[in-house]
């Protein structure tokens, strides 16, 4: 899959300390199937400043933004949308004009999620870690109308982000959570991928399960779910749907669910 590049071709990027190919694969197969003329590079900035007066100055269309960077742009971007104030975070920047406006993507996939997966805001819910994507997470689920816990082993951030939506804070799972969230590294490739994010008891008193690892896909938290019949959101779910936003906010165009799913898919077949 080669693209057509030439002089009105549009240029998105990513910004990250660590790039990796997940953007690049599912932006570029996108564009090529639906014959849009733009291209998408994944770059690693040696000063992130530079970078942000470099989309400015060079006509970047849009740039993806990942740890370190997602407070860091702020200041150097000229607005926030909703989805970025609400949890002062940056994922997503878009240039109209020289005017660069920043979103957070992860919290609009969440939001969506939790809808097409018709989540009831009554259950009670824990969400284990307190980064920056629990963030955006525990954000989506709050404006849902959930309440629930923040599980956290680092009191200073767990405190932190459970007074911001009015929730409890705890080291421990609460008995009887029917909803359970995971936002650490628990069950990711790398040292920790054995590791199962809640216990077999917690996940059969459960009675939906969502995982923000997104590979592999099927973490040990996913399949132990699945064993137990409970229902399950993906962390291949989150990051497909947060790039299809991105790209909508790149492109304005929404590609088809069936389109997101085979970029996805493209993206997905090297891990």
């Amino acid at each position: 899959m080669t693209p057509h590049i030439d002089r009105d071709t549009s240029l998105c990027i990513s910004l990250a300390e660590r790039p990796s190919n997940h953007g690049v694969r599912f932006h570029n197969w996108l564009y090529n199937e639906l014959g849009l003329n733009y291209i998408y590079k994944a770059i690693a900035p040696e000063d992130i400043t530079a970078a942000i007066a470099g989309i400015r100055g060079l006509g970047i269309r849009g740039a993806g933004v990942s740890m370190p960077y997602k407070q860091e742009v702020i200041p150097l971007i000229d607005e926030l949308d909703p989805s970025a104030a609400r949890i002062n975070a940056v994922n997503t920047i878009v240039n109209n004009d020289g005017e660069l406006t920043g979103y957070n993507t992860d919290l609009l996939a969440v939001s969506s999620l939790l809808k097409s997966h018709a989540v009831s805001p009554d259950l009670s819910v824990a969400v284990r870690g307190s980064g920056g994507m629990a963030h955006a997470v525990v954000a989506a689920l709050a404006e849902h109308g959930l309440r629930g816990t923040v599980v956290a082993r680092n009191h200073v951030t767990g405190t932190s982000l459970a007074k911001a939506h009015e929730w409890e804070y705890s080291t421990l799972v609460p008995e009887g959570t029917q909803f359970l969230v995971n936002v650490t590294p628990l069950g990711m490739y790398g040292p920790d991928e054995d590791v199962q994010a809640f216990s077999d008891e917690e996940i059969a008193a459960a009675q939906i399960v969502m995982d923000a690892v997104a590979y592999p896909v099927e973490t040990p938290l996913i399949r132990a779910a699945r064993a137990a019949g409970t229902e399950t959101i993906t962390g291949q779910e989150i990051i497909a749907l947060q790039a299809a936003e991105q790209f909508v906010l790149y492109t304005g165009v929404r590609p088809s669910e069936e389109d997101i799913r085979r970029a996805e898919d493209y993206a997905s077949a090297e891990h």
